[in-house]
């Protein structure tokens, strides 16, 4: 059996899978707002579902990476109160199961590569289109989080094929205009309130555009113009099998094609074999996946 436990900004959810990875419990509970809290939670979510103490592995993902010099929680920008904090540690203070941890977007991609969407793939890629953005690479179902553990963290560069012959000499780029800042849910209903002077959520800007309405369908014809743009990065750099988007926004999407050409169009790849899924457990993903991840690295 084993545990996966998802940190979110609003909820931490939960999940047992047996071996088969057939899912025994899932349950959530609203995520603490400070880090004290947030480990008691977390211990007894544990140990509820453990009463034996110990016998069941638990993988936990949550928002930004883990220093792997210092153990230490870095750039969980939503969840401001894990930074610098050493998780792990704190939680083996309280408990003896065997604990890993994991950015909640390689725990997405690992789910999908491992038995969801993109389990036929070698090579996965997962997006993960929310309020904010994130990404996972999984190579051979395996997480690649690389030496800073930001693996995948396309979203923190600038939109590519961007007029830049403006730029002067030793001028800093605007880290605004970074992918997250063109993608995210909260960036999307920040630009539509700007030109539009209507504030509503990114979902009811996508149900206008399903409806045909105008500003709503120039907006998002825009929207799916940098979206391809930005996949340019990933392909033209890891060129994976499969790309896998998930999230809240991503749940709108219901145009990968469209996406697919378009990002085919600016690559001058015709034939671009790149395959574009949505996943296959949807926002239950992360959770599995992190009980996948404290399977495959079991002590």
């Amino acid at each position: 059996m084993q545990i996966g436990i998802d940190i979110g900004a609003t909820k931490i959810e939960y999940v047992v899978l047996d071996n088969n990875n057939k899912e025994i419990k899932r349950d959530r509970v609203l995520t603490p707002k400070n880090y004290e809290n947030t480990v008691l939670t977390l211990t007894q979510i544990i140990k509820k579902l453990d009463q034996d103490g110990g016998k069941f592995n638990v993988g936990i993902c949550h928002p930004g990476a883990v220093d792997k010099t210092s153990g230490l929680i870095k750039n969980a920008h939503n969840s401001q109160w894990l930074n610098k904090k050493n998780l792990i540690k704190d939680l083996k203070k309280k408990i003896s199961n065997n604990i890993l941890t994991e950015n909640d977007a390689n725990c997405f991609c690992l789910s999908e590569a491992f038995d969801g969407s993109a389990s036929h793939y070698e090579t996965v890629f997962g997006i993960i289109l929310g309020s904010g953005c994130g990404g996972g690479l999984v190579i051979n179902k395996r997480i690649i989080s690389g030496a800073n553990g930001l693996g995948g963290e396309w979203s923190l560069n600038q939109m590519p094929i961007e007029n830049v012959e403006n730029l002067k000499p030793n001028s800093v780029l605007d880290f605004s205009n970074r992918i997250e800042g063109y993608l995210s849910g909260k960036s999307i209903e920040k630009e539509f309130y700007n030109n539009h002077k209507n504030k509503i959520s990114a979902k009811e800007i996508f149900a206008l555009y399903r409806k045909k309405e105008k500003n709503a369908q120039i907006f998002i014809n825009k929207f799916k113009e940098n979206i391809s743009r930005s996949l340019v990065l990933i392909i033209t750099t890891i060129d994976p099998d499969a790309i896998v988007f998930g999230g809240g926004v991503s749940n709108e999407i219901d145009f990968l094609d469209d996406i697919k050409n378009k990002t085919s169009k600016y690559i001058n790849e015709p034939n671009l074999k790149t395959v574009f899924l949505k996943p296959k457990y949807g926002d239950a993903s992360g959770v599995r996946g992190a009980a996948i991840l404290s399977r495959q690295n079991s002590i």
